[in-house]
């Protein structure tokens, strides 16, 4: 298995976590509970954008952040669902797209020096 393979497999494992833990309507604690509930949103949407990045690695960047933003509005869509008994919160899909940007601009800077040495 080739390491595309290993990440995209990697990619799909973190979305259906991901998806998964905002849908139940009783999650359960997770370690990093502690530190907020946004830094878990974030720290799931930075994992998924940095999985995505190495996924497709011939991807525009700012498709993959676009789909990936709109997953985590997705997801607060759908916690607006009163019988899961979650909150729809926009703080939440910013926080999602800010982590999501900071990887991938991290990314780009990373490919550009790189493609820089190669040239």
């Amino acid at each position: 298995m080739n390491r595309t393979t290993l990440t995209r497999v990697a990619l799909v494992v973190a979305i259906v976590f991901a998806v998964t833990m905002a849908l139940l309507p009783k999650p359960p604690h997770m370690p990093i509970d502690q530190f907020g509930d946004k830094f878990g949103h974030m720290l799931a949407f930075a994992t998924m954008a940095l999985l995505a990045a190495l996924s497709f690695p011939t991807a525009r960047l700012f498709r993959i952040g676009e789909r990936l933003s709109f997953l985590g509005a997705m997801i607060e869509v759908l916690q607006a669902i009163p019988s899961l008994h979650r909150d729809c919160d926009i703080y939440d899909w910013i926080a999602d797209t800010f982590a999501i940007t900071v990887v991938l601009l991290i990314v780009w800077a990373v490919r550009r020096k790189r493609g820089a040495r190669l040239n």
